[in-house]
């Protein structure tokens, strides 16, 4: 029985969550990128962007070099935020990644260490970490996920948080299972109950074409509640869920994604390739309870050099593969 790498635990249900859904590419206002590509190999490009009507800066400038073992990567704002982000490739199995965000009166410092074996992935990470105050204080998490067949793989995350050493630490421990047919994927995790509530997340991924994917997500959130019979104090238990289903459709020159959430809000963001080198979002939102509207328009220009644009037109541009 041939097992496979199952991914890590925290990307147990990315074909939802970072392929389909478009949380990680929703946006308001306008947006201006300009990308500029230095070099192949090693990958080097630097990128300005101009916004206005959302919550970004006004002005960032970015940086990214990437060879076949290093990966850095860092942005500076207008309002003097930095953000910094390096991942380093020890062999094929082990990644370190270190992460920095430094803003005027504040900072956070994430260390991150995955393993991932033929058939599992093993992963360590503290997040702002610190030993000043005489003791241990900050939030750390280990999890393992295992390939158990084929198909199904199994796993469980730790949480170990402690704010500062005047507060009580606290723990949680979470369950995940994920199963992967010929053209879907399942998967589920659990928060058991706890002082502070659980949680329950399931999701569902199918391949409907070459070109269609879909998915669906379900969470419920369990926390005690005030009032009423059987619960904390006296309290009930208070349950709030959320469902959202979407779907991306891939053409020869662009994409669309939508989605629609039980709380009555319909996106949809829209990316197509106008010519090689531009690229137009647009985006939108439309909340039917709360009665509001809010739209993206983005273009991004590459601006490659000549040489790099022939070795790319003749076939013969091979870049490395960074530690992303």
């Amino acid at each position: 029985m041939a097992l496979t790498n199952p991914g890590s635990f925290e990307n147990i249900s990315r074909e939802v969550q970072k392929d389909v859904f478009l949380t990680n590419y929703m946006f308001t206002g306008l947006r201006a990128d300009w990308t500029k590509p230095i070099s192949a190999s090693p990958i080097f490009h630097i990128s300005h962007a101009l916004t206005t009507g959302s919550q970004l800066p006004p002005y960032s400038f970015a940086a990214l070099y990437g060879t076949n073992n290093v990966f850095l990567q860092g942005n500076l704002d207008n309002d003097g935020q930095l953000v910094a982000r390096s991942n380093y490739r020890w062999n094929d199995s082990l990644i370190t990644k270190t992460s920095a965000q430094i803003a005027p009166g504040q900072g956070m410092l994430s260390l991150e260490n995955d393993y991932s074996g033929k058939d599992f992935t093993a992963s360590l990470k503290a997040m702002s970490p610190s030993f000043i105050e005489g003791g241990l204080s900050g939030i750390f998490v280990a999890s393992y996920l295992q390939s158990v067949t084929p198909s199904l793989a199994i796993g469980l995350e730790a949480l170990w948080q402690r704010a500062a050493l005047n507060s009580p630490p606290e723990a949680a421990l979470s369950y995940g299972i994920r199963y992967k047919g010929s053209d879907w994927i399942a998967s589920a995790q659990l928060a058991p109950e706890s002082a502070q509530g659980g949680t329950l997340n399931t999701s569902y991924w199918r391949r409907l074409s070459d070109k269609v994917s879909a998915g669906a997500d379900l969470n419920l959130q369990f926390a005690p509640g005030l009032g009423g019979p059987g619960g904390l104090m006296g309290g009930g238990m208070q349950k709030e869920g959320m469902t959202t289903i979407g779907a991306k459709y891939d053409f020869r020159a662009s994409n669309l994604r939508a989605q629609l959430d039980s709380k009555g809000r319909l996106s949809c963001l829209l990316e197509k390739s106008i010519l090689p080198a531009v690229r137009v979002s647009f985006a939108g939102e439309i909340d039917h309870f709360k009665q509001q509207a809010k739209v993206g328009l983005a273009v991004t220009v590459e601006a490659m050099s000549e040489e790099l644009m022939e070795q790319s037109e003749k076939g013969n541009l091979q870049q490395p593969s960074p530690p992303f």
